[in-house]
């Protein structure tokens, strides 16, 4: 006789993709009629804007561009004149095999922005940007359950609690604020660059919301009355929420990355300025699960065959975060800095057994002016490793974020500093047997005349291995060997059995 299972139906997103790309790009600027020509390139900045994101019936992509801002000192020796541009770029991710659409997140990170003069009237560019990209699909894994079973069929049942990533989606938003600079702040005579990070305190989920909020940290460089070059930042609040699609209680979280969709800095009057920055929130709820598996079955008088199946959830191990810190000395180099800036890199994994070795690199922009008050540019890259414990068959993402960097200048050298945060995430494929149905037997008649056996519990056998070896059951062994525990081994036990 068959027995079948009845089936409930767990939801949630597993990685079609999850991985790192980059790309390098390079674009010619020329000058406008009415700038003067070039002397020297002295610096540039980006910033990444997101537009779009697109999943095909092979791939994923994302697309957007970089506003670049290019500081050089016209050959005639007058003010630092700034240019800019726009360089537009696409990201690919191949899907593997075929895997239902759904939601999209993106963490680009600009690595480097560098130019030089090729004439007098032009510059090239060259920029590069990572971008961790995860494309996550709908699952329905369909988890098996016993109803109604005859009394002497033994079933063993185990709960095992799993962190699942059950829905994403992403907010848009826009900040609109009147800003105003720090008191005793050089007043702005020209707007050279400017660039937003957003970073967020709280991401909590409250029901059917996820809260957030945080901080915008816009970063501002200017030329003052004086023609000297400042640097400047200021802070907005951040202070949205989410509507998901379902309700979750305490033990949810939520996984967060920003991005820039639009960014527009202006100067109204005098040291007052207008901010417009579109914004995307791009979240990932994981919520814990309890999964009840039937994992093995007997009867003590009949014959029963297993009909098996492997469930495969993407379980979330571990979310958490480090904080790294960096340093660097430029020998040779001192001044007054007029501006610092740490582009920061996604780590390269290398795993070694058990070990996951990262190479975490990042690099210095500097702008400052030289002793003989000559305005210099410099760059210089950073490079640092960590070491840590991983199992094989885990994947561990990790996103960066930079926090607060300064300069030292000393008589011979100048010495850098700052930490960024590390944040990191292990998932795996969990893999676990259960039982979907029964194939029975005919009950057997009882035999009266077998005896009860009287054995040693082997080391590390359990009771349920031991009474389905034995033809008991655990309920028989324990009534007739009270008191015992399921911890107690090596003990002579007398086994009913019928």
């Amino acid at each position: 006789m068959e027995l079948q299972f009845k089936s409930e139906t767990c939801r949630c997103l597993t990685a079609a993709v999850r991985e790192v790309r980059s790309t390098e790009l390079t674009q010619e600027v020329r000058l406008t009629d009415g700038m003067p020509d070039i002397g020297r390139v002295v610096a540039s900045w980006g910033q990444i804007v997101l537009r779009g994101k697109e999943w095909q019936s092979d791939q994923v992509s994302v697309s957007g561009g970089i506003m670049v801002w290019i500081l050089y000192v016209p050959e005639d020796g007058t003010q630092p004149r700034c240019v800019d541009t726009w360089i537009p770029f696409q990201l690919k991710w191949e899907l593997p095999g075929d895997n239902r659409e759904g939601p999209i997140r993106v963490c680009p990170l600009l690595r480097l922005v560098d130019s030089r003069g090729l004439s007098a009237r032009k510059i090239m560019v060259r920029a590069s940007l990572s971008a961790f990209g995860e494309a996550l699909s709908p699952v329905h894994a369909e988890i098996y359950g016993p109803t109604e079973l005859p009394d002497d069929i033994q079933v063993l049942q185990n709960t095992y609690p799993i962190r699942l990533p059950k829905e994403a989606g992403e907010k848009t938003f826009l900040l609109d604020e009147d800003l105003s600079m720090p008191a005793g702040a050089a007043e702005i005579e020209k707007l050279l660059a400017y660039s937003m990070e957003p970073q967020l305190q709280e991401m909590r989920v409250a029901g059917d919301k996820v809260i957030l909020r945080g901080i915008g940290k816009l970063h501002m460089i200017y030329r003052c009355a004086e023609g000297k070059i400042h640097a400047a930042d200021l802070e907005t609040p951040i202070s949205q929420y989410a509507q998901l699609e379902d309700m979750y209680g305490t033990e949810a979280s939520s996984d967060v990355m920003m991005g820039i969709t639009s960014l527009e800095l202006t100067q109204s009057e005098g040291n007052q300025l207008r901010l417009k920055c579109g914004m995307v929130a791009q979240y990932l709820i994981s919520d814990r699960f309890l999964a009840e598996l039937t994992e093995d079955a007997y009867s003590p008088r009949r014959d029963v065959e297993l009909q098996m199946a492997e469930l495969r959830l993407p379980a979330i191990l571990e979310s958490r975060m480090e904080n790294v810190s960096v340093r660097q000395q430029l020998p040779g180099i001192t001044g007054q800095v007029a501006d610092l800036a740490f582009l920061p890199d996604f780590p390269r994994q290398t795993r070694n057994g058990d070990k996951l070795m990262l190479e975490l690199p990042g690099q210095f922009q500097l702008l400052y002016y030289a002793p003989d008050g000559s305005l210099q540019g410099s760059t210089a890259r950073w490079e640092e490793n960590m070491q840590l414990p991983a199992d094989p068959s885990a994947s561990m993402m990790f996103l960066v974020q930079p926090q607060n960097f300064q300069a030292m200048t000393g008589t011979e050298d100048m010495n850098l500093s700052g930490n960024y945060v590390l944040q990191m995430r292990t998932t795996m494929e969990q893999g676990m047997p259960m039982v979907t149905g029964l194939d029975i037997g005919p009950e057997r008649e009882k035999d009266p005349s077998r005896p009860s056996l009287i054995l040693c519990r082997p080391d590390g056998e359990s009771l349920w291995e031991m009474a389905k070896r034995t033809g008991s059951t655990i309920a028989d062994i324990r009534r007739a060997n009270r008191p015992m525990t399921e911890e107690q081994e090596n003990r002579m036990l007398l086994i009913p059995v019928e």
